[in-house]
């Protein structure tokens, strides 16, 4: 399918395609989304761009309209804008959503320090997406289906990205963008797991594999679409998000020359948030400083800290960044003391037919926990073993980053190779870069990067020109 910018002439368009610059983003969640977004606003030239994903949906709209159980971010309002220099553009857009305000009546006249569904998002998303294109008539927009297996180098230095269309042009520029790894278009969606025979389970039983926030959400969506049985949630380090404090929690960070080892930087945070709650803030403002400063610690820890910190602290800190919303960690909280949902610290094994193999923390027998329905919550992380990502390992486009929990790329999301230099032309953006960018699954970092890698694309198309 393809779309033209508004008042094109389709036929002049055609016509015109081979002849400017070609743009492929293979993925078609926010980061590539926004991605869009940042080049139909920072590339001045002229351009082609390709879309590829397997998911069939091409924009939102139902959120509103849709009565069923929905996600929501933990996010406020206000860090959510996908407009740099306009921090309440999200906020101004709900503002104007009259069926919004009309749901929401109480936080009138702005939402910027509310949570709001994921659905809510989207539908916001894809109308400033539809907007950028509707406002360039130089763009054509192709949406491609068919999943991307191989990026290789051609002649002129361009890209051929192989899918089950053997007719793909050559790309002058390829976004990867992904998201958590390469995900089976086949495989189901957390919640959608196969429901075990009632008759092998003494009772309503329900496993939750995670310990993020969508492990929180899916089970404050079975309590409220009327499930009234056990759960169990299974965490292999037992750590669950922690709450977002009532109103804003503003920024703080001390002033003081950041310690170089891992155990110092740990104690130093420690100290800070103890201080900064002494003074009547909050540790949560302490770890939103954090975020400014994460980067910088990261680049200057050694490799042996930075394996230490993701075998021993990653799963505290993501407690800690990735916060529920007051309301749902009060829920939570209420589930675990009435005993209602149980948490467990251990690894999840296979699955039977009547639950799942389990081995606690601390034993080395596995015992089983039956259950009639077990959903993985769990965000995966990327397969380097995937035809895609080895296509690239192997073409020397890209390589893991130090960690191996994807690939190792700049600020720009651009990959690097052994020798530090980076391939012209090829970026990988948002939680692909995750082991080389902390925080880089967030939605700010998301739309910094996209509009970094848009200007860098740009200046590439007219490098006499700086893209503004």
């Amino acid at each position: 399918m393809t779309v033209q910018g508004l008042f094109s002439a389709r036929a002049k368009a055609a016509a015109q395609i081979s002849a400017v610059p070609r743009i492929a983003i293979v993925g078609r969640g926010f980061s590539g989304m926004m991605t869009a977004i940042a080049l139909m606003k920072t590339v001045r030239a002229p351009f082609h761009l390709q879309l590829f994903d397997p998911n069939s949906s091409v924009s939102g709209g139902q959120a509103l309209a849709s009565a069923r159980a929905s996600t929501i971010l933990n996010t406020r309002v206000r860090d959510l804008s996908v407009s740099v220099g306009d921090s309440d553009d999200f906020n101004d857009w709900l503002c104007s959503n009259a069926a919004f305000r009309a749901a929401v009546p109480a936080a009138i006249p702005g939402f910027r320090q509310i949570f709001v569904p994921k659905e809510i998002f989207s539908d916001y998303v894809y109308q400033r997406f539809s907007e950028a294109l509707a406002a360039r008539r130089d763009i054509t927009v192709q949406v491609c289906n068919d999943p991307v297996v191989a990026i290789r180098r051609s002649h002129g230095n361009r890209f051929l990205l192989e899918s089950a269309n053997p007719a793909n042009p050559l790309f002058d520029t390829v976004i990867l963008a992904t998201g958590y790894g390469l995900g089976d278009p086949d495989a189901e969606e957390p919640g959608a797991s196969p429901v075990r025979a009632q008759r092998l389970v003494a009772r309503p039983h329900a496993v939750l594999l995670g310990s993020g926030i969508r492990v929180v959400d899916q089970l404050l969506q079975l309590r409220d679409s009327g499930y009234a049985g056990q759960v169990t949630i299974i965490s292999r380090r037992g750590f669950l998000p922690q709450s977002h404090t009532p109103n804003s929690a503003d920024p703080v960070f001390p002033a003081e020359a950041l310690p170089e080892s891992l155990p110092d930087i740990v104690r130093f945070i420690r100290q800070a948030c103890r201080e900064a709650e002494e003074e009547g803030q909050s540790w949560q403002s302490v770890m939103n400083g954090l975020r400014k400063h994460a980067r910088s610690l990261w680049r200057s820890l050694p490799a042996r800290d930075k394996h230490q910190f993701n075998r021993h602290l990653r799963a505290i800190y993501d407690s800690h960044r990735n916060r529920l919303p007051e309301a749902m960690h009060l829920r939570l909280k209420r589930e675990l003391v009435e005993g209602r949902t149980v948490l467990r610290r251990g690894r999840a094994g296979r699955q039977g037919l009547s639950g799942l193999f389990f081995t606690p923390a601390g034993s080395s027998v596995e015992e089983v926990i039956h259950a009639e329905r077990i959903i993985d919550c769990r965000c995966q992380a990327p397969d380097l073993s995937a035809p895609l990502m080895q296509s690239l390992f192997s073409a020397d486009l890209a390589m893991p980053d130090e960690l191996s929990l994807g690939l190792a790329v700049n600020a720009r999301g651009e990959p690097f190779l052994e020798d530090g230099s980076t391939v012209a032309g090829l970026f990988a953006v948002g939680p692909l870069g995750l082991g080389s960018l902390p925080d880089i699954d967030l939605v700010p970092e998301i739309v910094s990067q996209a509009y970094a890698a848009a200007e860098r694309i740009g200046e590439r198309f007219h490098p006499q020109v700086r893209a503004v």
